[in-house]
């Protein structure tokens, strides 16, 4: 395993003076307002769907239907399965709604659910915006990532996810990995480990002893909620209850784990330029809209503080300067390419080419930065409200 310098010591050193394309301030400005209504429209969108989805489920387990029973579980867990690091990563922005205590609600509702730690992923996404796929400071994604499409794997993603890990350092996984996790977590024992994910968040807690206290008490919530809804489940009979909540996030994970891998798998480390280290998509409605617009990925880095659902509007306006959005299945191939050529010589690096309209590579010049001022400044640079207090500064 690698060894790193502290997270302290990473923070007076590295320092990534990023590239971003221009934008006029005022529409800057628009796209960065943020929605109460457009939030509830997403978040409670979401949730409604799940509601739906669990209460189909449920109509079909009283009716004894199992085979339509089955099929609309899969469906319900396809819908959880997008509560896991998609709706917790827009809500931790803080950017989703206008409203902070809306924002908050959300956050910890799809993350109890989800079986996610809100306070490490605060501390880990915080670094990963700072220095994303620079590895002294950002772990959450170690390169090289392999795009897996192996029968055993994928019929786990399509079935119920009890093993897997998916690949990403911060990603819990399957089922039994994420109840290891959270039993770690619950008793302060995450470090114990030896793998890249366990080293990152005790990292992250030696860093910010304040977010690990809070993670260590939200993993025992976890413990107690998903504990009781099994106990309560079986006591009363109503067995369902148990692949409806504790269990839905890990049931049908194909699509998350087919719109999440692309982001930054098979690009290019250590570059102070987006365009060559992130990776947008196009997708269908369906999709877009259950993974939080975060298939406009590349735009979200360059200008984090812009709402999710403002995020193709951004697009739409730096077009000129950005690589061709790809498509699922071109985003694959090209990852599944990148990993061919990787495994048999492991110095390359993939390229990402920019349109004829762009501005040249950033080398990490400052005299060819553009200039950001102000609110446009504050704007790109902003991180989301709940952000750990020991990294404001």
């Amino acid at each position: 395993m690698a060894t790193y310098q502290p997270l302290s010591e990473v923070r007076k050193t590295l320092k990534v003076k990023w590239y971003r394309t221009k934008i006029d301030p005022k529409v800057m400005k628009e796209l960065s307002t943020r929605s109460d209504v457009q939030g509830f429209l997403q978040a409670g969108g979401h949730f409604g769907l799940f509601l739906l989805t669990g209460a189909i489920t449920f109509y079909f387990w009283l009716q004894q239907s199992w085979i339509p029973m089955c099929i609309a579980l899969w469906f319900h867990g396809t819908v959880s399965s997008f509560f896991v690091g998609v709706a917790p990563h827009e809500l931790g922005h803080g950017s989703v709604f206008k409203s902070k205590w809306l924002n908050r609600i959300f956050l910890y509702l799809f993350s109890a659910i989800a079986w996610w730690d809100p306070f490490d992923y605060a501390s880990s996404h915080t670094y990963h915006h700072r220095y994303t796929l620079h590895p002294e400071g950002d772990r959450e994604n170690l390169l090289p990532l392999e795009p897996n499409l192996a029968s055993p794997f994928v019929f786990q993603l399509l079935t119920i996810n009890l093993f897997t890990l998916h690949g990403r350092t911060f990603s819990k996984g399957g089922l039994l990995s994420t109840l290891y996790v959270t039993l770690l977590g619950a008793f302060g024992r995450v470090g114990d480990v030896d793998r890249p994910r366990n080293e990152w968040v005790q990292t992250l807690h030696d860093d910010q002893p304040e977010e690990y206290r809070r993670s260590i008490w939200w993993s025992r919530f976890l413990l107690l909620l998903h504990g009781g809804i099994t106990v309560a489940s079986l006591i009363t009979g109503y067995w369902i209850f148990i692949l409806l909540v504790p269990v839905a996030p890990f049931i049908a994970n194909l699509f998350s784990y087919l719109v999440g891998l692309p982001q930054h798998c098979g690009l290019r480390e250590n570059t102070p330029d987006f365009r060559k280290s992130v990776r947008s998509m196009h997708l269908n409605p369906i999709l877009e809209f259950l993974y939080w617009r975060m298939n406009w990925h590349l735009e979200h880095h360059m200008y984090v503080g812009v709402p999710c659902y403002n995020l193709k509007k951004l697009h739409q306006e730096l077009a000129w300067d950005m690589p061709e959005p790809r498509t699922l299945m071109g985003a694959w191939k090209e990852m599944r390419e990148i990993w061919k050529k990787q495994k048999a010589d492991s110095s390359y690096v993939f390229d990402t080419p920019l349109p004829p309209t762009a501005t040249p590579e950033y080398k990490g010049d400052t005299t060819q930065a553009p200039v950001s001022t102000g609110e446009e400044h504050q704007e790109a640079m902003s991180l989301g409200d709940l952000v750990p207090q020991g990294l404001t500064h």
